[in-house]
């Protein structure tokens, strides 16, 4: 025990030296890109607590269509914080990236919305409902529907060595539609579609919360879509990344998180 008291009082110490050696540079603002709505204001948080930690940090909301993860590979933001470790895993995969995470933030489970019907057992037989296009996030809403008894998933698939499509779909034991599409369309288009997977960031926009309104919400036990800090792999060992990401897994920006979002977010560290 008192060993473990000892590393932990080095382990502060190091922090507390690396951040005034950070703050006794030239001063630099830590350019953070996030999504709006949760992201942000958790963001807005941290900015404040990062302060003690000698840091300058600017989120930097990023809208639409536009990739927070491309914008760091090209050197345009030191940092995001706006996805899980499934989603950077494909988008590295994908496109090449040499992006690395540094640090864990929090869970927010997906969940099928609808402004027709109250709950998911009053969807009709053909139900039109909507999924995210990206691997990750589909992945997501085909594990709800299977959970929900909607369609099974070919045997051994586990989303957390990999990623489901709707070709790895065996069979249908309710009869659906499934339409594709990106995650911000979704959240505006629940007119035009029974029901629709959406992921927690452009469903609190939407003035959508899981646990309130959600007909269906992803499993939170074992969940492997833990959002996460992300820097370019030539970054992780700068001085200020340790103390952006301490000032994340802080007590301050914990109990916001607790208090803001009555569990449809849930703090990771």
């Amino acid at each position: 025990m008192q060993k473990r008291t000892a590393l932990r009082a080095i382990a502060a110490a190091l922090l507390a030296t690396t951040a005034a050696a950070w703050a006794q540079q030239p001063s630099q603002t830590l350019r953070v890109g996030v999504r709006g709505g949760v992201d942000e204001e958790i963001w807005e948080v941290v900015t404040q607590v990062a302060k003690k930690n000698g840091l300058n940090v600017k989120p930097i909301v990023i809208t639409g269509t536009a990739s927070p993860n491309e914008a760091l590979n090209n050197g345009d933001l030191e940092a995001n914080s706006f996805q899980h470790v499934p989603f950077l895993r494909d988008q590295i995969q994908q496109r090449g990236y040499k992006l690395a995470s540094v640090g864990d933030t929090y869970i927010s489970p997906i969940a099928f919305y609808s402004k027709k019907f109250k709950a998911f057992k009053d969807l009709p037989e053909g139900a039109r409902l909507g999924i995210p296009n990206d691997p990750s996030n589909q992945t997501r809403a085909l594990v709800v529907l299977r959970d929900q008894g909607v369609l099974t998933l070919r045997d051994g698939f586990n989303p957390a060595l990999g990623t489901a499509s709707l070709a790895d779909i065996t069979g249908y034991k309710k009869k659906v539609q499934l339409v594709e599409a990106a995650s911000v369309v979704l959240a505006r288009s629940l007119d035009d579609l029974d029901a629709s997977a959406i992921v927690n960031t452009f469903a609190y926009q939407a003035g959508l919360i899981a646990t309130r309104d959600g007909l269906a919400v992803e499993k939170r036990d074992n969940n492997p879509y833990v959002n996460i800090i992300v820097v370019r792999e030539q970054d992780k060992t700068k001085p200020w990344v340790a103390p952006l990401v301490k000032s994340y897994q802080s007590e301050e920006v914990r109990q916001f998180i607790l208090k803001k979002y009555e569990g449809s977010v849930i703090p990771a560290f």
